[in-house]
């Protein structure tokens, strides 16, 4: 009886996965993340790239690649390429633009937590403002580890939790869906101490870097609240959490562009700037 409860116990714990995946699947799938990737941070996945020494010939897995913002640029260094997300609905977007820069890659269907790669199979591993949404983080930072040779690098980029995105979450977070069981926040990916306890010992050579990116492509902090309402996964899943309930929609639209106005540093009428922090990683697997 105790190995029947065991085996069912199992099978609850698989189906719960499944539709918690299911979900990140369709909020990444709702708006239009491919344009904010291209429209709002194009710089970022050429940085990382370059500081990962990304070279011709290199075996490269860019996890939870989205439409490829870092994986077009690496393909272009002559790599041998696979990009891997859970949602395969953003591919289109990248294949259309691999075939616009020349380039091409490998799109593979893979949940961050379970990549389906063999160990040590990676020069090196990256993952530009992505991996960070996979809600466990230990099981994601030991499948990096786990798919990059001894002596591969692994390169990340992450949203930081004092930063214009990690305070963008916690605005939206009183609105939005509840995280399930065990799930970690995002930003947390961008606090060193994090990063340090999420990887060990496996890895040496470990640099960190607070950076910053400016995001300038709205007029006004409504039209850029707007624009987080149409194109941005997480906003879009807290506007439907909370779509039954007028009063509360009300109030996040409020306190979001609340939000919006206290941040922007621009100080030109018909114009915004937000410079949003992020923490570059860098290490080698030992």
């Amino acid at each position: 009886m105790a190995g029947e409860t065991n085996r069912g116990t199992d099978r609850d714990a698989v189906a719960d996965d499944r539709a918690l995946k299911a979900r990140h699947r369709a909020l990444w799938a709702s708006g239009d993340y491919p344009a904010v990737a291209a429209e709002i941070i194009p710089s970022l996945g050429p940085e990382l790239v370059a500081a990962c020494g990304v070279a011709a010939g290199d075996r490269v897995l860019d996890v939870a690649a989205g439409s490829g913002n870092a994986a077009i640029p690496a393909a272009a260094t002559g790599a041998v390429v696979t990009a891997s997300d859970l949602t395969p609905e953003l591919f289109d977007e990248g294949r259309r633009l691999a075939g616009e820069r020349g380039v091409t890659l490998e799109w593979v269907e893979a949940d961050a937590e379970a990549l389906p790669s063999a160990d040590d199979s990676f020069d090196i591993v990256m993952s530009c403002v992505g991996a960070m949404f996979a809600p466990h983080h230990q099981a994601t930072a030991d499948e990096l580890i786990r798919v990059a040779r001894p002596g591969g690098r692994i390169g990340l980029i992450s949203w930081t939790p004092e930063g214009f995105i990690g305070h963008l979450f916690a605005t939206v977070k009183p609105y939005a869906p509840p995280p399930p069981p065990g799930a970690s926040p995002p930003p947390l990916w961008g606090s060193e101490d994090h990063v340090r306890e999420l990887f060990g010992e496996r890895v040496a050579d470990l640099s960190m870097r607070r950076r910053s990116v400016r995001m300038d492509h709205c007029a006004s902090p409504l039209e850029f609240r707007e624009y987080w309402k149409r194109n941005y996964g997480p906003t879009i899943a807290a506007y439907r959490f909370t779509s039954e309930h007028p009063e509360r929609v009300e109030a996040l639209d409020r306190d979001f562009l609340e939000f919006l106005t206290v941040w922007n540093r621009s100080d030109d009428t018909g114009s915004t700037a937000y410079d949003a922090e992020y923490l570059l990683v860098t290490a080698t697997k030992r």
